[in-house]
């Protein structure tokens, strides 16, 4: 069994801001799949598919990004799977330019507040990930990271993030689910 978490926060309000990517990668990938179910369990948004004999749960916590931790440990503990091998974090990371995915494995939080207590919860940073780059801003701007990441992608840099970024996402997810 594997177990793909998509990071961000729940509700219309957050649907389109840079902190969802992780939502939206997920999103992406399950567009043209059909899920044996999809239910509201442990705090998250919960679908289900099967690869052959291999089962894949794509989890949206709905605890907001900086408890993610919370809902990862408790899903992780009770389908008794090993982090370092079984589970894929996808999530935001304002360190990378816009346009930018990396697919990564024993890495830190980097400041990222919902990796960090993800790493928290389960005492180990040694997972799979997949970091999707937001950073649009000039360099010195006013706008702090905080306020940055909850803003909405404008209208440019949505045309990316659908035309490029969630098809390399799915792409990286399909070779997750595959190993």
């Amino acid at each position: 069994m594997k177990l793909v978490f998509g990071l961000g926060n729940p509700g219309k309000k957050y649907e389109r801001t840079r902190h969802n990517a992780g939502f939206l990668a997920i999103d992406h990938y399950l567009k043209d799949k059909e899920p044996i179910a999809c239910q509201s369990k442990f705090a998250a948004e919960i679908c289900e598919l099967h690869f052959g004999s291999n089962k894949v749960l794509f989890i949206k916590p709905q605890s907001f990004m900086n408890k993610s931790g919370e809902v990862v440990q408790e899903v992780v503990q009770f389908y008794k799977v090993d982090p370092a091998q079984d589970i894929l974090i996808i999530h935001d990371d304002k360190d990378l330019p816009l346009g930018t995915i990396r697919s990564t494995n024993d890495s830190s939080a980097a400041g990222h507040n919902g990796v960090q207590n993800v790493i928290d919860h389960l005492s180990i940073q040694n997972f799979h990930r997949i970091r999707i780059g937001v950073e649009s801003r000039e360099p010195g701007s006013p706008i702090a990271t905080d306020d940055f990441v909850l803003q909405n992608f404008s209208d440019e840099e949505w045309a990316l993030i659908e035309k490029d970024i969630l098809s390399q996402s799915s792409l990286l997810i399909g070779q997750f689910v595959s190993d």
